[in-house]
């Protein structure tokens, strides 16, 4: 996980290209996607962190975004449902 203010844009260019960041997250809302999603080029920079891997994210605690990753994130909110965690 970097954290999106410790690194340099060139560095981070660098890193996208060679395929060693994949995925994006908010800080804040403990959610992680695509990093050509609209929702998350919107985000504030402070908030944005960066990870190598999907399960890098999922280890962090994050949650699949319901925008970019449709299916991953009905995925998850259907497990929450199955073990009675998601309440209404």
């Amino acid at each position: 996980m970097i954290d999106h203010n410790k690194i340099s844009d060139r560095e981070l260019r660098a890193r996208i290209r060679n395929r060693t960041i994949i995925f994006g997250g908010n800080r804040k809302l403990k959610i992680y996607g695509k990093l050509n999603c609209k929702s998350g080029k919107r985000m504030k920079k402070e908030n944005r962190i960066l990870f190598s891997s999907e399960k890098e994210a999922i280890l962090e605690g994050y949650r699949p975004c319901g925008h970019c990753m449709k299916s991953d994130y009905l995925s998850w909110k259907l497990s929450l449902l199955q073990t009675n965690v998601f309440r209404f």
